[in-house]
């Protein structure tokens, strides 16, 4: 009969490496956390990320506020400051007030007729493409009838199609109607927005429930009322945001008024501007520098006004449905 020998519990007792390999070995290791003790003064990879990002906005707030601030030091100048001075440091003698009567003065008050076009055409045809695109998109959203794939596919089309590949089409169609050199030839095309439409529908899927629309239709509502009493209230962040897409798009169209306009009452006025500042470059009349540098100035205020009181509208749109 074989006799078993003594149990041992100890295993360094057999293996000398064991206690090499146990942790009260050593005693200079750190905590077992599963990572390796850093170095004092070490950088870790998120640092060099955060500032790498930091860098990133710190050139991008410089790209977005170099023109602005260097347009409002050149208001403040004379000729003589304008081409004699750094560009953003203000006039010796500040000027604006004086820049900004002459603004307003010169041409028998031409500038304010060029922003009060540009008001007509930019406000005017925000908001009723606005509407437009509203209509559209919850048509789109909410209704199903023949074709609806193949139309709502050329929305789609239109989207990604430039702007201005459509001009010179745009240009023969007003020729044909009579709309060339007139108000509507470039109020009319400020109605169409595709991506509208394609804003709208998500906005109207997102923000409209389907049963809110069959109980409206119980009640005895119509289809125009239950869009205009329910949808087109739930859809209010939708429209603003549709509405300052296109403001701005229209504000900033430059193309389509060169191409249409020929009659300088009927011009917006970026295309105003730029004929300033091209009489001051081919006629040799330095004054229009001025004239197209202040304007400037003035016709960002609108745009930074809109924006600042339709901001609550916009912010609402963007953090709806984010808490149920």
């Amino acid at each position: 009969m074989k006799t078993l020998g003594p149990l041992r519990t100890d295993p360094a007792e057999d293996d000398p490496a064991a206690v090499r390999r146990s942790p009260a070995a050593a005693p200079d290791a750190g905590p077992a956390t599963g990572r390796a003790p850093r170095r004092p003064g070490a950088r870790t990879p998120g640092s060099f990320s955060r500032f790498g990002v930091n860098a990133i906005l710190l050139l991008v707030v410089v790209y977005t506020l170099a023109p602005p601030v260097w347009l409002l030091m050149a208001s403040t100048k004379d000729l003589t400051d304008l081409f004699g001075t750094n560009g953003f440091a203000p006039g010796r003698h500040v000027h604006l007030l004086e820049n900004l009567r002459h603004l307003f003065t010169a041409e028998n008050g031409i500038y304010i007729r060029w922003l009060g076009n540009t008001l007509l055409y930019a406000g005017g045809g925000a908001v009723l493409a606005a509407l437009i695109c509203a209509m559209a998109g919850y048509a789109f959203d909410k209704f199903t009838f023949p074709g609806q794939g193949a139309a709502y596919g050329l929305v789609l089309l239109g989207v990604m199609i430039p702007s201005a590949a459509m001009v010179l089409p745009t240009y023969l169609l007003a020729a044909k109607t009579g709309l060339v050199n007139s108000f509507w030839g470039v109020f009319v095309p400020g109605l169409v927005f595709p991506f509208g439409v394609y804003l709208a529908r998500i906005f109207s899927a997102s923000y409209v429930p389907d049963e809110v629309i069959e109980a409206a239709r119980m009640d005895g509502a119509g289809e125009l009322r239950a869009f205009r009493s329910v949808a087109l209230p739930m859809m209010l962040p939708g429209f603003v945001t549709v509405g300052l897409f296109q403001f701005t798009a229209i504000w900033n169209n430059f193309f389509l008024p060169l191409v249409m306009l020929s009659n300088q009452k009927l011009y917006p006025v970026n295309l105003g501007l730029y004929a300033w500042n091209a009489s001051a470059l081919s006629q040799g009349h330095p004054d229009d520098y001025l004239l197209a540098i202040t304007g400037s100035l003035v016709a960002v205020v609108p745009l930074i006004a809109l924006f600042v009181s339709v901001q609550r509208f916009w912010r609402s749109g963007m953090t709806a449905g984010a808490v149920k």
